[in-house]
Formats: C-alpha cells, structure tokens, sequence
C-alpha cells in the first residue's frame, strides 16, 4: 500500500493496522514544504505488489489540494486500485469522480452540512471489495446492518444543497472570504503572518497560518469570541503531524482558520479585529508574565 504522511488518522491507523496485523508493505510519500505529494514520487514508489493507493483529495488542516487526477492515472497503469479521502473536498470544491479517475472515493456527511453518523463510499464499478462488517446483505453485501435511511437521505439533500451552492459560485465567495481575512492579519501583523501550504491549491474557505513569535494555543485562549483551533480535532493536544511532515524545522502551533456557508463578510472583520489585537497584546507582554 502507498499512501502519504499527512493522511487522516482514518487512513494512518488504517494503515498502521495492516503492516503490524497482517504484514502489509506500506510506503509513505514524501511531502513538499507546500504539502503536495509529487507525482513522480508515486512512480517511482509503485510497483507490481502495489495493491492500493490512497492519497486524500484535501487535507483537513492546511486544506491543500492534491492532484489526484494525475496520481490516480499512475496508480491505474499499474493496475492498483487508487482510493481518495475526498471528506473535505466534497461540497467546498467540483468533484467528478470520472474526471478524476479514482476506483473509490470518500464522502463523509457532517463536513458537507449533513447530520453526523452518516456517509458514503463511491465505488467504480468492477471493483471489488470485501465487507467489514458481516451479516445480512445490506448495501449489496458490503456493509451489513439495517440502514439509517433518515441519515441516507440527509446526505442527499445536503449534497443536493452543496451542489446548487458550488453552481452560484459559493467557492469564490469564500475564497474572496478567506483572502480578506489573510490581508487584514498580514496588514496588522506585518511580517509575521506566514501561510501554511500551497498559496492556489487549496480549499477556498481554509486559511491556516503560522504568527511569528505568538503561540496558535495562547492566541485562541485569548480570543474567545474566535471560534477556530490549532489543528485537526483528532490531534487535539499534539503537535501537528501534517505540519511536521511538511517543514523541517521546529515544531509550531499554527491557526487554522475556517470559512462556512454562513460566513459574512463582518464575521471576517471582526474575527481579524479580535485576532490581531490578541496577538499583538501577546507580542507585547513579556513571556511569564
């Protein structure tokens, strides 16, 4: 299997549990200083034993894009299935599966406005899977257990929302968003706000930042009305591994700041007002005081 190292934990645990379970190969793709796998990595790496890519659509932290489109065709010419964790992509930014030419390909419901517990799994036909979970012979045998058809139809109704929100242009109405915020923290902390990937592939609503000289923890103890975070919540009180993958530096605590459908132009205001006037006030006070 290849994947790389800034993964969701969903895929690295996944991972780790079949090399230390049942022996499977895994290779890690390197990572650029702006978060991208190259593809002429994954060709180098593949070989006639390779029986799975995954390589997610968009990280959950720096929302840096990767060109799956381009990995998946190395992938298919080996004859390995390539899987996309596409949880965040899916509803912020187009996703066409045959464009992109992905045998599997992850939906998960809550980050698209659907209710949480539910989610879905495109599969390209002529691919076989075995189930996880046995039993009866729901979702054609593949996932046993009585479906939550509620949930099910949540889904389609906040993919169906999503799909009409990417076709009147909410992705650039964020992505106008997010640079404004990112102009009035760099306008009001000039040379210290510092991105953290790739300045055009990206999420059009996530903006995570490095401030110099100010810690990302101590920043949001210090603005409450902020409601934003360090990181992935499944790396809550570590240091970011998909940061650390990405820089060869010391460890940093960034801002990850993200942008909804609901996001109003005074909400990007207000947010840079309260963040730059903590960040300044940290800046200032001596450090243990």
């Amino acid at each position: 299997m290849i994947t790389q190292p800034t993964e969701h934990p969903a895929i690295l645990e996944a991972c780790r549990a079949l090399r230390d379970r049942h022996g499977v190969r895994v290779t890690y793709l390197p990572v650029g200083g702006d978060g991208r796998v190259d593809p002429a990595d994954l060709a180098a790496a593949i070989g006639p034993r390779t029986a799975l890519v995954s390589i997610m659509a968009a990280n959950n932290e720096t929302g840096v894009l990767q060109p799956i489109d381009r990995l998946a065709r190395i992938a298919r010419e080996h004859g390995a299935v390539f899987h996309t964790d596409a949880a965040q992509a899916a509803g912020k930014i187009p996703l066409d599966v045959t464009e992109l030419g992905v045998d599997l390909l992850t939906v998960v419901g809550h980050k698209m406005y659907a209710p949480k517990g539910i989610a879905a799994l495109y599969v390209r036909s002529g691919t076989r899977l075995e189930p996880v979970i046995l039993g009866g012979g729901q979702v054609r045998g593949l996932r046993a257990g009585t479906e939550p058809v509620a949930l099910a139809v949540a889904l389609g109704a906040a993919a169906e929302l999503a799909r009409a929100e990417l076709a009147d242009g909410g992705p650039d109405r964020l992505r106008a968003l997010r640079d404004r915020l990112h102009r009035r923290l760099e306008e009001a902390l000039p040379g210290r706000v510092h991105l953290n990937g790739h300045a055009e592939h990206r999420l059009p609503g996530t903006l995570n930042v490095t401030i110099t000289g100010v810690d990302g923890a101590a920043l949001l103890d210090a603005t409450p009305g902020v409601a934003a975070s360090t990181g992935s919540a499944c790396h809550t009180g570590t240091a970011s591994p998909v940061l650390a993958a990405m820089q060869s530096g010391p460890p940093v605590t960034p801002l990850r700041l993200t942008l909804g459908r609901h996001t109003t132009p005074t909400d990007i205001d207000q947010a840079a007002t309260l963040l730059t006037t903590a960040a300044q006030t940290l800046l200032t006070t001596p450090q243990g005081a």
